[in-house]
């Protein structure tokens, strides 16, 4: 009966010796789980903020590359008939006129490096916020035929100057009439659609006033 308990006592005692080391074991796996968790998790996080700076610098880059004087040119011409009669005594006047003859260069310029923007790396999200509104110059060449003036009322500043002025006006009417500034405007969207392909190919997005630009056309039908 004792050779019994003794044996008895020798299997619980390799039992608990056994469970004792089992354990151990586990508790070294699920340490050795944990800390190769925390590892990977350390690892992708450190990976993603690496992607997010690489992806920010190549889009700051795209703006800086764009960043630059967009000009659209235009040529336009007009004639024009000058007349001005000056008063003198009873029912005469002086009188004088030309012909004059406009060919001017117009130029439809916008400055993308005013271009205000913010790269939000953290929701990746490239937010433009303000486009530089166009500058429209116009460079008349004047020439003067048929010039007539009279003694008492001869060509001066004042009116060399109200010419061009009024050849200003005229040939700012044949702008609005032809499709200069649509053209100058197409240039500006093909620019600005950089950064849309960019940002779509790196799973970022582009906003434009908070207006969310998900397609190349919705560029088109801003109000630029």
């Amino acid at each position: 009966m004792l050779l019994n308990f003794s044996i008895i006592i020798k299997i619980l005692n390799a039992f608990f010796m056994y469970f004792y080391g089992m354990r151990k074991i586990v508790i070294g796996i699920v340490i050795a789980f944990v800390v190769s968790f925390v590892i990977k998790k350390c690892t992708e996080g450190s990976a993603d903020k690496t992607v997010v700076r690489e992806h920010s610098a190549l889009i700051q880059k795209q703006i800086n590359n764009v960043g630059k004087l967009i000009v659209t040119e235009g040529y336009f011409s007009d004639a024009y008939s000058y007349k001005n009669s000056k008063a003198l005594f009873a029912n005469l006047t002086s009188d004088k006129q030309a012909l004059v003859i406009v060919n001017a260069e117009v130029t439809v310029a916008y400055d993308l490096s005013k271009i205000e923007y913010e790269i939000d790396s953290i929701n990746k999200v490239l937010k433009i916020k303000s486009i530089p509104k166009e500058e429209l110059k116009i460079y008349p060449n004047l020439e003067y035929y048929d010039v007539e003036s009279g003694y008492l009322n001869a060509f001066n500043h004042d009116d060399y100057n109200k010419i061009k002025e009024i050849v200003t006006t005229r040939i700012t009417k044949k702008i609005e009439a032809s499709n200069l500034r649509i053209n100058a405007k197409n240039r500006l969207v093909s620019e600005l659609s950089k950064f849309y392909i960019l940002t779509n190919s790196l799973g970022w997005t582009l906003q434009y006033n908070d207006s969310k630009i998900d397609t190349p056309d919705r560029l088109e039908i801003l109000k630029l």
